[in-house]
């Protein structure tokens, strides 16, 4: 994935932290397709890259089979790989297509991919109370998002 930020709010070393913590970079890859890499724009963010996975090894998690690589053409993956998790829920995935009948439009939402993150289980009540309003949701799609935060396993 491309990742847009913005370093007053979260740095590179930050992002980073989460990109070790979010795999296993001791895992073998068995396919190009979903190998784990971490890619660098400058020399600065790989020397970086080096430091923070240099203090994930030190932590004794094994030898590290993460490529680190200089970042070059993004290619997005095919549609059905797009916001996965949100595709697997039909009302909420009705919801988005009313908003952007244009899939790509619901791809390059913010609203979509927080979505998709608290479908995929990466949501905290906490974090979405304030901005559920804000995500174009109908009443039901709110309400199907909210008992989702609070208890994923009722849906």
């Amino acid at each position: 994935m491309q990742l847009d930020y913005d370093s007053s709010v979260i740095t590179f070393e930050q992002l980073l932290e989460i990109f070790w913590m979010s795999h296993d970079p001791a895992e073998r890859t068995w396919s190009r397709q979903y190998m784990a890499i971490a890619f660098y724009n400058d020399e600065e963010q790989k020397k970086l890259i080096y430091k923070t996975m240099d203090r994930y090894a030190a932590a004794g998690k094994g030898e590290i089979r993460t490529l680190v690589l200089p970042a070059d053409t993004f290619y997005q993956a095919e549609d059905y790989h797009q916001k996965h998790a949100m595709q697997l829920d039909y009302d909420l995935k009705y919801e988005f297509r009313k908003i952007y009948p244009d899939f790509r439009d619901i791809i390059n939402s913010t609203a979509a991919a927080r979505i998709n993150g608290i479908l995929g289980g990466f949501g905290k009540w906490a974090v979405h109370a304030g901005e559920i309003d804000t995500y174009g949701l109908s009443d039901i799609g709110k309400e199907r998002l909210i008992k989702y935060l609070k208890a994923p396993w009722q849906l």
